[in-house]
């Protein structure tokens, strides 16, 4: 990644000032993230970087970038990585977050042994990646609170080669810092009020976790992206369909706080009358978003509606999107199929039935990955968007690690 190469402060200020306003248009933390380590890396003309947020008194890694290793606007199995380090004075990012101050590294193998912090090998033995200069800045939000740490890792010359970082990256990107850690806190309040809706949801269904719809949510956006990947659609409009898209797809089954407890909590099949109930979820879920506002409202209510339709027809509530507002729409006889199926409840369709079928429920042990692609397979073309499958076996590895990352709680 080539240097911003910017010429003088005043440019450096109103460079910053800009990146500072497109990252505040953005909803998503993860897209937030990305944005930020993107802006920040082109900037300094850093090959990799990656993004740690507080958690729980811990560094939660949490976003990575690295042009050497991974490829761009496509999925990505190392996103979703689930460690933490404490904030200590042993390690590099610890260091930084328990002093608040950035640190600048030229070559991290070539430490003084003598600092109370050591540059930790082991990533770059398991990936024959070389780590030598080294930016690392602390994450400070309103009122002086530690959202996390940024680590800008080999810096670049216009040749090539690994160089220290430039004054005026050490100076400039700790100032776009500042202003950017607002906007993660704005992130991951929006993701953290979604999760406390989908808890109302869980309140009634119990199989409506927040890890199920964090799962869902990160195998949407992971699909999506390399759907228009394949369609060269620009980076900037992917970053911001998926920034929708991750928190829309959470909120898919929202509307079962519609439904009654006896259906959702039945432990025994559903009668063929409790089943006609039960598809009015996805109405009820449709109606919260009557009064839109913005993308992620359109396509919330997308998703809500659409995510039981099917391919080749036959799915629910298949009802014209005019008659969902009415006092009593009749559920069915519409033909909705194919494309005709907003994409993005096409790419949820098959996120939230492969979740069911990988997951435990108080009525079965999760399906074996051999099962559930199987599954999948056999019902592409006719219940799923034939690409979305063939799109979600190709990144398979992705949403295994997914997968791994939000695992369900005790007792789930």
């Amino acid at each position: 990644m080539g240097s911003a190469r910017i010429s003088d402060s005043g440019d450096a200020v109103l460079t910053i000032l800009k990146i500072t306003e497109e990252v505040n248009q953005l909803k998503d933390v993860d897209t937030i993230l990305d944005k930020i380590l993107h802006e920040s890396r082109k900037f300094s003309g850093a090959d990799a970087g990656s993004i740690f947020l507080v958690e729980d008194g811990k560094l939660i890694f949490s976003y990575v970038q690295n042009d050497t290793l991974f490829k761009k606007e496509t999925a990505n199995a190392a996103l979703y990585q689930n460690f933490g380090i404490p904030i200590s004075e042993q390690s590099i990012v610890g260091y930084v977050a328990k002093t608040r101050q950035s640190l600048s590294i030229d070559d991290a193998y070539e430490l003084d042994p003598t600092l109370p912090f050591s540059f930790n090998k082991s990533f770059d033995q398991k990936s024959g990646f070389r780590t030598t200069s080294m930016l690392t800045i602390p994450l400070i939000a309103q009122e002086s609170r530690l959202v996390g740490v940024m680590q800008l890792i080999n810096a670049k010359s216009d040749s090539g080669a690994v160089v220290p970082f430039s004054e005026a990256a050490k100076t400039f990107i700790p100032l776009f810092c500042n202003n950017a850690s607002v906007a993660i806190e704005r992130g991951i309040m929006n993701r953290e009020l979604i999760l406390r809706m989908m808890q109302m949801a869980e309140l009634r269904d119990p199989s409506e976790t927040g890890a199920h719809v964090q799962r869902v949510g990160a195998y949407c956006a992971e699909i999506y992206g390399t759907w228009a990947a394949r369609r060269n659609h620009s980076a900037k409009d992917i970053k911001r369909t998926r920034d929708n898209l991750r928190l829309a797809a959470m909120l898919h089954d929202v509307g079962k706080v519609g439904i009654s407890d006896a259906i959702l909590k039945k432990p025994a099949k559903l009668t063929d009358e409790e089943y006609s109930i039960m598809k009015w979820h996805t109405i009820y879920g449709a109606r919260l978003f009557k009064n839109q506002t913005s993308e992620l409202d359109r396509m919330s209510m997308e998703i809500a509606l659409c995510h039981h339709e099917k391919w080749a027809g036959g799915g629910y509530p298949a009802v014209p999107l005019a008659n969902v507002w009415d006092e009593d729409p009749g559920l069915g006889g519409y033909a909705m199929n194919g494309e005709i199926i907003p994409l993005s409840a096409r790419i949820c369709a098959v996120a939230d039935v492969y979740d069911a079928l990988a997951s435990p429920r108080s009525y079965k042990d999760p399906f074996p990955d051999e099962k559930c692609l199987g599954i999948l397979e056999k019902d592409a073309g006719t219940h799923f968007d034939p690409e979305i499958v063939e799109i979600f076996m190709e990144i398979f590895d992705v949403i295994k690690a997914i997968r791994d990352k939000w695992t369900e709680s005790p007792g789930k």
